[in-house]
């Protein structure tokens, strides 16, 4: 979907939509209490599916090119995490307060799969070390993102750290489960693969939906206004800016090939909404887990845009012109 000359993720567009609803009519009482099961139950098996299809063949083949993967992860587990609190400690002039939890939160994230290698993939990049990179991001998310979190939250005082264990374990042990059945139910759920895509897809919607009808109850649109999500769109950009520069700079500096540069810059820069919303999910209240969600969607967004024009600017450099020739 293109408007006014931009690319747009339609499925974020969907997001957004169901964002809206539930700003007008949002699930409370009974209905928000039995939505907000429903999401728990949906999440562990989101998680679960997602152990039974990782293979870790991939991540396993892929520990053979270590370095790429140390550059990767301390990008996305390290530098992402420290410049997101650097970000969300400025003062209240800068960065809504009511989105620093979010900011953080946003950091702590796993990279993306699907996108990071369509991306490496159109920039002619090194798409095997990709999804190796991109998978070990993910395994590693799992625990490494609700830990991270947790720390950096609950020394601004944004969560208990009483409760991390028991989000990591909500988590985790979905995730570990299908890991373990993997060699009996991984070729079913790969044949399944676009209807699961489907079933994820529909979890995170859900998700949106019970965690901003929490925040349109607690009154979360009378603290924000249009102004502090303009700030949020600057944040954003310059966190992005930041992460894109870091990665190119240590991937040169290391003396890395172009198409490793190149899995180091998309693997390294992004974040995932797929893992996002459902950890949000667990990891805040209802009524602070909409908020937490609105820098990750911005972010999202602006990801798309920038890295789909990168991956456009490498797959036209001169080396691969004279090879297609």
């Amino acid at each position: 979907m293109k408007v006014f000359g931009l690319k747009i993720d339609g499925y974020l567009v969907l997001i957004l939509l169901v964002a809206a609803v539930a700003t007008v009519l949002p699930a409370r009482g009974d209905a928000a209490v039995w939505l907000g099961l429903v999401t728990k139950v949906a999440i562990g098996a989101v998680f679960f599916l997602h152990g039974a299809r990782l293979s870790r063949e991939a991540v396993i083949g892929g520990l053979m090119h270590w370095r790429l993967h140390l550059v990767v992860l301390g990008a996305t587990f390290a530098a992402f995490p420290l410049l997101a609190l650097g970000l969300a400690s400025l003062p209240a002039a800068i960065t809504p307060p009511e989105l620093a939890a979010g900011l953080i939160f946003l950091g702590c994230l796993p990279s993306t799969i699907q996108s990071s290698i369509a991306f490496i993939g159109i920039a002619r990049g090194n798409v095997a070390a990709g999804v190796a990179a991109a998978s070990a991001s993910n395994l590693l998310g799992v625990f490494a993102t609700p830990l991270l979190a947790g720390l950096l939250l609950h020394a601004q005082g944004g969560v208990s750290a009483a409760g991390v264990l028991g989000i990591v374990l909500q988590i985790l042990a979905p995730f570990v489960a299908g890991q373990a059945l993997r060699p009996w139910i991984g070729d079913f759920v790969a044949r399944r693969n676009a209807i699961l895509g489907r079933f994820d897809r529909g979890t995170i919607l859900l998700v949106v939906f019970v965690a901003f009808s929490g925040a349109v109850v607690e009154g979360v649109w009378t603290r924000l206004g249009p102004l502090d999500l303009v700030r949020l769109l600057g944040l954003c950009a310059v966190l992005l800016a930041a992460m894109l520069t870091l990665t190119w700079l240590v991937a040169r500096a290391l003396r890395f090939s172009t198409p490793d540069q190149i899995a180091i810059i998309f693997c390294g820069s992004k974040k995932s909404l797929a893992s996002g919303a459902p950890m949000a999910a667990a990891l805040f209240p209802a009524a602070v887990a909409g908020v937490a969600l609105i820098p990750l969607l911005v972010f999202h967004q602006m990801q798309l845009m920038a890295c789909a024009y990168i991956a456009q600017r490498y797959a036209a450099r001169p080396d691969m012109a004279e090879q297609s020739g």
